[in-house]
């Protein structure tokens, strides 16, 4: 449910934590932080404030909020705590649908890519486009080439984005 910038600018902290605390996956935190930059000029000042919230996080906290994301490429049902967005925006990329091969390169780049830098792949695949389920696969063969300090900095990059299209899908402009 879209709701307009005033209502959301009027709401309870507990009410907005309980609207925006998925928008980070599983990290209701970020909301509670974001809440307190309340009044919003316009959504992407509330995209700014989120962000801004998640980067004064302590490492800890942000390497968490990066664990929470699911590993791309999942098969159906396999991930119990996938949350709706996160199916939507993997079946938008057809990581939903993908065949034993590609499921099989999946799990082999999860696993490489989780045992160098001990947390899932984060790719916004809303900006990703057309041929989809390639470009992510080689990005991830690309990122296995960074270094863990790189690579989480990318990750919370990929996770702004992924809750700016969130943001703008809740509040209407």
């Amino acid at each position: 449910m879209s709701r307009t910038l005033a209502d959301v600018n009027a709401m309870s902290v507990t009410d907005f934590v309980a609207e925006f605390g998925g928008v980070y996956e599983h990290s209701p935190w970020v909301a509670l932080k974001a809440a307190q930059s309340r009044p919003f000029a316009d959504v992407d000042r509330m995209c700014e404030a989120f962000s801004a919230a998640m980067h004064s996080a302590d490492p800890a906290e942000q390497i968490a909020l990066v664990r929470a994301h699911p590993e791309l490429g999942h098969r159906l049902g396999v991930d119990p705590g996938l949350t709706e967005a996160s199916a939507q925006e993997q079946g938008g990329a057809g990581l939903n649908r993908l065949t034993p091969e590609e499921y099989a390169h999946f799990r082999a780049l999860n696993d490489a890519y989780h045992q160098k830098f001990g947390m899932p792949f984060v790719i916004c695949v809303r900006k990703v486009g057309g041929q989809a389920k390639q470009v992510i696969a080689q990005a991830m063969a690309q990122r296995l080439a960074s270094t863990p300090e790189a690579e989480l900095a990318e990750a919370l990059t990929q996770i702004d984005a992924i809750a700016a299209f969130r943001l703008h899908d809740k509040v209407m402009v």
